[in-house]
This record gives C-alpha cells, structure tokens and sequence, in this order.
C-alpha cells in the first residue's frame, strides 16, 4: 500500500530528501562555475524504498498539476528508473499508464531502435530529476514527436529556478520553447520556507537566499 502524502507535500519532499542525504549544505561548484550552498543529487535516492517514496512525491505533484497524460517517458539515463517506479506508484494510486524510455545508442539486433517499452502514443509526459541545460528534454520532445505522439508536459524532483547563460531559467526556456509545463515536485521557494521553518537548517538560510539573489530568477512558472 502506498503511503499517504500530506497536502503539503512539497515541504514533506524537502525534509525527506535532507534526510536521504540527497539535498545537501555547504558549498558545491556547479557545472557552471557558481560556487553554490546547496547540493541536490537525486541519483542518492538509491535503495528500494528511498525510490519508492521518491515516486509517490511525483505522483502527489503529477496529480495536483492537473496534467492530462496517456503514456509516461524516461529519458536516459536517470529517468529510466524513475519512469518504471512512478508508473507503478500511478497504477497503485489508480492511473495505469503505459510507459518507456530511449537507449543512447541505438539497438541494431531483436525489437532494434532507441525505444524501449509501450510506444510513444499520444499525449506523453516527460519524467526526468532535474533540468540543467535541457538537452535531455529536447532531445525528448523530437524522439516523441518524431514517433507521432505529442509532449504534454515534464515533471521534475526540483527546480532550482536559476538563470542559465541568459535570463530565463533551464525550465523557463523548456517551457517557452515548447509551449509544455515543467512541474517540480519542489521548488527552490519551497527549499527557502524549510531553511526559514527549520532551525536544524536555519543557518543556511543567508547563503541560499544571497545565492538566489545573485544567480535566480524572480519567480517559478
């Protein structure tokens, strides 16, 4: 049986990511270069019930997001488990979605192609951890759109919501160049309210927010 996620799952994701060691405080250089005070590695949710809880957290935001989808897909290489364990949480909560994911290269022997899993049909939705630059989720949306079915949105585990090379975020410029959601199971003002709420936390709360100050966008979309 699925445990329950409260209403306020957002600030829930946050405390359970802490203490699965995959949110971290300190200082981290990002691929970018910026020095940042946090650290957010969805590749630690690594055991079986980690990933389990993980996905019950996405389907709490799939659900609330409204997003009407007919198949799931997981780009390579992290959404590939994160498909498979969130298309079972759905057909526990009540949504039987068929669901696939793409090889990086391509199978010339057996079934052949890049797709593994239900064909692309309709409307997909992409599930990934995070999007950084946003290759994975354009590369995405063609492979989806190139099999005849259309993306209906990605659903995320955090966004950062920081600016990328220009003004517009990673997600932003997903969503403005595609015309589909991004929902994130949490955000970085969800990440804020718990350091402000949480005073085990609290002392990384100047940093996060002169951080955000410098590199983040005004708000999420």
């Amino acid at each position: 049986m699925i445990e329950s996620v409260g209403m306020d799952f957002r600030q829930e994701f946050i405390e359970f990511a802490v203490a699965q060691d995959v949110l971290r405080f300190g200082e981290f250089k990002t691929k970018a270069g910026r020095l940042s005070p946090y650290f957010f590695n969805a590749g630690l949710f690594n055991s079986g019930a980690a990933l389990g809880r993980l996905a019950e957290f996405y389907v709490s935001a799939i659900t609330a997001s409204g997003i009407v989808a007919d198949a799931l897909f997981g780009p390579a290489y992290k959404g590939i488990p994160l498909v498979a364990v969130i298309a079972v949480a759905l057909a526990r909560a009540g949504r039987n979605l068929p669901f696939s994911f793409n090889r990086k290269e391509a199978k010339d022997h057996g079934e052949g192609g890049t797709i593994v899993g239900a064909p692309l049909a309709g409307r997909v939705l992409i599930i990934d951890d995070v999007i950084t630059a946003g290759t994975s989720i354009r590369e995405s949306v063609d492979l989806i759109r190139i099999a005849g079915a259309s993306p209906c949105g990605v659903v995320i585990a955090l966004d950062r919501m920081e600016r990328g090379q220009g003004e517009l975020s990673a997600v932003q410029e997903v969503e403005r160049d595609y015309g589909i959601p991004v929902v994130a199971v949490a955000t970085l003002d969800d990440l804020m309210s718990f350091l402000q709420q949480d005073a085990r936390y609290g002392q990384h709360a100047a940093a996060v927010a002169a951080y955000r100050q410098e590199y983040g966008i005004a708000r999420s979309t």
